[in-house]
């Protein structure tokens, strides 16, 4: 790879670094019956990502300790991740998370992996009798609705980065096909086969470093 090109590694944190949508997870423990109504109401693009969050995790009454709790004892991380940080710090790529999932169970996870200086750009989490707020600011501090990893994307590629992505589900699409090349599992493995992207698939993170060392 081009040493003398500006690399940004992009990537998404649940169901990407992490095995299972800890989102997903924390809805089932604690939130309503319906949320994953609500959800496919997202994925056919009827409510956006943040309506989604607006009526998901309003339901979820626990408070922060009882959620930071939980997520310590329930997230796990892929294997790999310590060697994909080694990596880019290595050839001095930006690591960057930017995720749909909420700010609090992201640190709270990277804190247990004593990984605290890692840029985060995800949902401001807010905690209250009303449930959880989650709201989306985009790169200028702007309130967005839906599409805040694409604009992050585009932020990045305008600063004059090359942007290579890790992800795996739906809100995944529309930033790898922004990409210079992506790392991809689950919904967005499809997609790339499908749109005929540029593509290496993963399990573990280990696979992630190894694809980018055969990236042109």
């Amino acid at each position: 790879m081009d040493k003398a090109v500006k690399t940004l590694f992009q990537c998404d944190f649940d169901g990407t670094l992490t095995p299972e949508d800890v989102s997903f997870m924390i809805l089932d423990a604690f939130g309503g019956r319906g949320w994953r109504r609500i959800l496919a109401q997202y994925k056919e693009g009827k409510i956006s990502v943040a309506q989604f969050n607006a009526r998901a995790f309003t339901e979820v009454k626990a408070d922060e300790e009882t959620l930071v709790r939980f997520v310590r004892d329930r997230a796990k991380i892929r294997p790999g991740f310590q060697d994909l940080l080694s990596y880019c710090q290595r050839r001095g790529f930006r690591f960057v998370i930017v995720s749909n999932g909420l700010d609090f169970y992201i640190k709270t996870v990277l804190s247990g992996l004593d990984a605290h200086n890692i840029e985060v750009f995800a949902a401001r989490t807010g905690f209250g009798a009303d449930g959880i707020e989650a709201r989306y600011l985009g790169p200028q501090g702007e309130p967005l609705e839906d599409g805040f990893k694409e604009s992050y994307l585009g932020s990045f590629r305008e600063s004059g980065y090359r942007v290579i992505y890790a992800g795996n589900g739906f809100s995944d699409i529309a930033p790898a096909s922004q990409a210079y090349h992506v790392f991809a599992t689950g919904e967005l493995l499809t997609a790339c086969k499908e749109k005929n992207l540029s593509y290496t698939p993963f399990n573990d993170l280990t696979d992630i470093v190894a694809g980018l060392e055969s990236l042109p």
